[in-house]
């Protein structure tokens, strides 16, 4: 029976690969990361969503502003709750390349936070001017697995801390302090995860996603490509544990909703207490600066206030509304070597586990509850990832579970937008898109026989495979 394949632009040379038939044993030290793509929009405020209403864009852009807002400890009118520990004080500050939304900036803004407000922190050694935007996670704690995220900062010594005296975590030994590499062998990474776009994947329907993983069965066993969701039963997704659906959002695929997703780094990375994470992470006395738990609530509006449909929304759910309706990230025009490359791209077997394209439900509202919502409903997601988890090998294992998402196990990334990305791997360890592709051959990686196709093609093949990427 002819198997059907629908990897656009599958070539003869992936299966001589798959023969051992190398098709050049050079290349792969002559192929050139182009690196990061610059656009007139850099800088800029982020896209919404093309079609949506003038009441959409009026929670858009309470959403964006709440984004920016920089957290304090008390005594501000808006902003309240930061710490006791944190990691940064602004969601842009982690999201902004190359624009809010975005990912960990080139110039690293931790330099800024550790000190604001006369906080008396250390930089860790994995912070550097010129490195990414990283949390730290302890992969054991006193004998015993751990997993959670450490932060980085803490409020003692601010002028709004009051007379709150914890101190940081020890990360020590130091490492390289770019590719965070070499140090503390306890302490793993994690940088910022773009969020461009996210509507469209939350609008991904569940069937969507078991479907592409069902397609083309015979050329990912061939790959060795055997991808599933985080999957807390059946051993096919990551599925949330509350209610068995795929979960999508984070480096594992951990967290289900952009709803969930904003909770939990509200608190985890800002120490901001809300209503899905309504506990503070370190209760010590003193160090709540008088505002009380959940620091972040829904909204009952003053008297003197007039009327606003945003300003009852506490901040989770107007974050979580403003990544629903960002924009993807827009692709470069292509070009000739762009085109070859998205080709080859596909050959090589890439498009097994980043899938060029997904589509959302024909029914999704956005929340509105008033039939389909037009900006996210019907649409094709030109995502390059299927969403599932995966074995990455040793040499990327970081050693933590999160649901059935294992110690070497990651999502595949999204490609979208990685022309314009600094920072690769789920801990930033690399700027060059060559190192992030052989990195991806560790041992034990479900993507190895794709490493060895991509260094088996010619050298101007692998250039445009790159050329490719950074299109995107």
């Amino acid at each position: 029976m002819r198997e059907h394949n629908a990897v656009a632009g599958w070539a003869r040379a992936g299966y001589l690969v798959l023969l051992g038939l190398s098709l050049s044993p050079q290349g792969l030290a002559q192929a050139v990361d182009p690196g990061v793509r610059h656009a007139a929009t850099d800088g800029g405020p982020p896209p919404a969503l093309a079609g949506l209403s003038s009441q959409d864009m009026d929670f858009y852009q309470d959403g964006l502003l709440r984004f920016q807002t920089v957290e304090v400890v008390s005594g501000a009118i808006e902003g309240n709750g930061l710490g006791p520990r944190f990691n940064s004080n602004a969601c842009a500050s982690c999201h902004s390349q190359p624009y809010i939304g975005g990912s960990s900036p080139a110039v690293n803004p931790l330099l800024q936070v550790a000190n604001a407000g006369g906080a008396a922190n250390t930089l860790p050694w994995f912070i550097t001017r010129n490195g990414p935007v990283r949390e730290a996670r302890f992969v054991a704690a006193n004998g015993v697995p751990d997993g959670g995220v450490h932060d980085l900062f803490v409020i003692s010594g601010r002028s709004d801390a009051g007379s709150c005296n914890i101190a940081q975590p020890d990360f020590t030994p130091a490492g390289n302090p770019v590719t965070g590499q070499g140090g503390n062998p306890n302490i793993v990474f994690r940088i910022p995860t773009p969020i461009l776009g996210a509507g469209l994947i939350e609008a991904i329907p569940d069937s969507v996603i078991l479907a592409n993983r069902a397609a083309n069965t015979g050329v990912k066993q061939r790959f060795g490509v055997n991808g599933h969701p985080n999957a807390i039963s059946g051993g096919t997704v990551n599925r949330s544990a509350n209610d068995g659906t795929i979960t999508r959002f984070g480096w594992k695929a951990q967290n289900k909703s952009l709803l969930m997703f904003a909770g939990e780094a509200y608190n985890v990375e800002m120490g901001i207490s809300n209503d899905l994470f309504p506990q503070e992470r370190d209760e010590t006395p003193g160090c709540q600066g008088g505002v009380a738990a959940p620091n972040d609530s829904d909204n009952i509006p003053e008297p003197s206030e007039p009327p606003s449909a945003t300003a009852v929304l506490s901040d989770i759910e107007s974050f979580a509304i403003f990544m629903r309706m960002l924009a993807p990230p827009a692709p470069a025009a292509p070009t000739a070597s762009s085109q070859r490359g998205s080709t080859v791209f596909a050959s090589v077997g890439c498009a097994l586990c980043h899938t060029p394209a997904l589509s959302t439900g024909v029914a999704t509202t956005g929340g509105r509850g008033r039939g389909p919502m037009p900006a996210l409903a019907a649409r094709q997601v030109p995502l390059y990832s299927d969403l599932l988890v995966h074995h990455m090998g040793s040499a990327l294992a970081d050693g933590i579970s999160q649901g059935a998402a294992g110690p070497d196990e990651f999502r595949t990334a999204p490609l979208w937008g990685l022309g314009q990305r600094v920072y690769f791997l789920h801990d930033g360890r690399t700027a060059n898109l060559v190192q992030a592709i052989q990195a991806h051959a560790s041992p034990g990686s479900e993507a190895q026989q794709v490493v060895r196709a991509f260094q088996g093609l010619s050298p101007q093949d692998q250039q445009d495979l790159l050329n490719f990427l950074r299109s995107l």
